[in-house]
């Protein structure tokens, strides 16, 4: 998500108090927090209050942004925290993150009912693991293969180190492949075993 040419004019009238230029960015910017907001959330009522809250705090604290830095990294960065503010409150359903994994990539074909009913099932298996993820390890991971957001940024965003965000991307990524084997291996075994029974 890279940065709008019309950016830094905006950003500089609405620093001046110019609402028609927030308003600019926000229609610019609402459909990537919103996003950002329902993945973490899970829930559309909440993410739509989570985004709406984050132009809140973008608008207030404007006059604290530093152009050196890219807007939609410091924008994201306000959603980051106040989902992960909102999830150790009240604790929700987290959206399905398969598709943001390489190894869960999937075909644009229309998969026949058989199929779907896998992919539905791997989504499942994928939403419960990530469910064990701390809050800012799954943030981590939206920023990474959903924003295709840098070490440095994700950094930014969530206030830690570069080698911290690369720490827990690791930890992350192999706890989910880990895990993912496990939930495999007892399928097919349970599978076998069913097939076994059905012989009887």
């Amino acid at each position: 998500m890279g940065e709008r040419a019309n950016d830094s004019e905006w950003i500089h009238r609405a620093k001046q108090g110019d609402d028609d230029a927030f308003a600019k960015l926000v229609e610019v910017y609402q459909v990537p927090v919103f996003n950002l907001c329902y993945r973490m959330l899970g829930n559309p009522s909440e993410a739509e209050d989570a985004a709406q809250e984050t132009f809140l705090r973008a608008y207030r604290g404007l006059s604290r942004y530093d152009p050196k830095r890219r807007f939609a990294t410091w924008l994201l960065s306000i959603a980051s925290h106040h989902c992960i503010d909102r999830l150790r409150r009240r604790r929700y359903p987290i959206q399905s993150l398969d598709e943001l994994l390489p190894w869960q990539q999937k075909s644009d074909d229309t998969p026949g009912p058989e199929a779907a009913l896998t992919v539905k099932e791997e989504q499942e298996t994928v939403r419960e693991i990530l469910e064990h993820l701390g809050d800012q390890d799954r943030v981590a991971l939206i920023l990474r293969y959903w924003y295709d957001l840098s070490y440095e940024e994700i950094a930014q965003c969530l206030s830690i180190s570069v080698s911290a965000v690369k720490s827990r991307l690791h930890r992350s990524r192999r706890y989910l492949a880990e895990q993912w084997m496990v939930r495999k291996s007892v399928a097919v075994g349970a599978s076998g075993r069913c097939d076994e029974a059905s012989a009887l």
